[in-house]
């Protein structure tokens, strides 16, 4: 489907006037939309569309008290009325994922022969990646690209969110019930709420020290 030029306007000033917010309103996210705006996150994607990464959905008291901990004690992830933490699956290249070959052959989006040969391809990159110590890399890759289709997702939705990088991983583990596995990795914390402040864009660098053509530099 072709996009027109207002959808292209609506993702520009979604995009732009999405900010980092710190304080939230107590206001519960209604589940039918907080599941969907995990949904559209799932659609981002993925190398070779295994789809390495999940989301956990933490709104307890208990749940977000611990992820705060985890945080260094910031507020966010204890005043939204939830944090989702994304998880990096470096080893599912490792699992059956048969289901993946199914249904991109189902919707006639892969041809019989190019789901065939998947599996083998498959493990040839990601032997290569494990001995070169990148599997935890492309894996976190993938989920944070599924965290920035959240946060453009969220802000449509009228929601603020925060992306956060800054925490205890095993703590973070230990919340969501995963400690001690290292197949799994904490790729970002995302509060998601009705935002209790209003924060003003603090601008961008000139895209001249930003934007090369070619090589890198001026």
């Amino acid at each position: 489907m072709q996009s027109t030029a207002t959808d292209r306007a609506t993702v520009s000033r979604i995009i732009r006037a999405r900010r980092s917010i710190r304080h939230y309103r107590p206001d519960p996210v209604p589940p039918p939309l907080l599941h969907e705006l995990v949904d559209l996150a799932m659609e981002a994607p993925s190398s070779y569309n295994l789809q390495a990464r999940s989301v956990v959905i933490v709104s307890g008291d208990e749940g977000r008290r611990a992820l705060a901990e985890a945080t260094g004690g910031q507020p966010h992830p204890q005043e939204a009325p939830v944090t989702l933490v994304f998880v990096a699956e470096s080893k599912a290249w490792c699992e059956d994922r048969e289901d993946v070959r199914e249904t991109a052959s189902r919707l006639g989006a892969w041809s019989e022969k190019f789901a065939a040969g998947l599996p083998e391809a498959v493990r040839l990159f990601h032997e290569d990646l494990r001995d070169r110590g990148l599997e935890r890399e492309y894996a976190v890759k993938d989920a944070v690209i599924a965290a920035s289709f959240l946060l453009i997702a969220a802000e449509s939705a009228g929601l603020a969110t925060s992306p956060m990088n800054g925490w205890d991983e095993g703590e973070v583990k230990k919340a969501i019930g995963i400690e001690g596995r290292d197949d799994l990795h904490i790729a970002l914390l995302v509060p998601l709420g009705y935002p209790a402040e209003t924060r003003r864009h603090p601008g961008r660098r000139d895209p001249s020290l930003t934007r090369f053509g070619e090589t890198y530099g001026r």
